[in-house]
């Protein structure tokens, strides 16, 4: 048994890995990218309530990061990326869902590890966090599945997707809905560093030359699959010795020179 317990975290490892760039490729092809690091700080006063309730973190923080993508979405140009005013917007919520969720640690009297909620604790994942990313995973291929025409059209022309009568407020909302399911559901065992870096850098190398979203998606997933899967493995030899989440981070941070490179 000694010999294989890294089998576990290697699974989540993989499924997150998979996970994380589908999401990213999608919200990335839309221009709404930023959802992902304004859900991934939004979820901190939704862990601390739940904490504090003593119910499934994971479903105080998929509330609170859902809540915080809404009221940015909400209070900027959602429909039309790139309006005045948007990052200003948005920082201000991503800024004030954090703070509110550090005031709530001590207001509630308990105790949060903020370094695993930066940086998550990969070896230490439980059959549960398996079964939420799998679970996570199982939701965003069904909503590919169901609206994947749509979101290539509305990735394409937003603005035709809206003259042509497609419900783009749903589809927004329920790609909010996943994300922030995501997110929450990758979080918990490998933090919003991980998290982060793996929705974005494989969709920047796998988009250019694809000829399709499709190609594209699957073609993030299989390099965030052996981001993460790798990174872990990298992690565990006795002469690294280093915790997985941040190493898988700067593993994507390498692959930038990489994209540059096929521009």
């Amino acid at each position: 048994m000694e010999r294989v317990w890294w089998l576990l975290p290697l699974a989540v490892a993989l499924v997150v890995g998979g996970l994380c760039p589908l999401t990213g490729t999608v919200l990335l092809v839309q221009r709404r990218l930023f959802l992902v690091n304004l859900v991934s700080h939004a979820v901190l006063p939704g862990l601390a309530l739940a904490v504090a309730l003593r119910i499934d973190p994971g479903v105080g923080g998929a509330i609170s990061g859902l809540a915080g993508a809404l009221l940015a979405e909400r209070f900027s140009g959602a429909s039309r990326p790139g309006q005045p005013g948007d990052e200003a917007v948005l920082n201000t919520v991503l800024a004030g869902f954090l703070g509110l969720g550090v005031l709530l640690i001590p207001l509630l009297g308990i105790r949060v590890n903020l370094e695993a909620v930066l940086f998550g604790d990969l070896l230490a994942a439980a059959p549960a966090d398996l079964v939420r990313s799998l679970l996570a995973l199982l939701a965003m291929l069904l909503l590919l599945l169901w609206r994947y025409h749509h979101y290539v059209y509305l990735g394409v022309d937003p603005l035709g997707a809206t003259s042509a009568g497609l419900p783009v407020r749903r589809l927004r909302l329920l790609l909010t809905l996943v994300t922030a399911f995501t997110v929450v559901s990758a979080m918990t065992a490998v933090g919003v560093v991980l998290v982060i870096g793996l929705m974005g850098a494989p969709a920047l190398l796998a988009l250019p030359g694809a000829t399709s979203l499709r190609q594209a998606l699957w073609r993030s997933a299989l390099l965030g699959m052996l981001l993460s899967g790798g990174g872990l493995l990298l992690a565990i030899q006795p002469w690294i010795n280093l915790p997985p989440g941040p190493l898988i981070g700067v593993l994507c941070l390498l692959l930038l020179p990489l994209q540059l490179a096929r521009r």
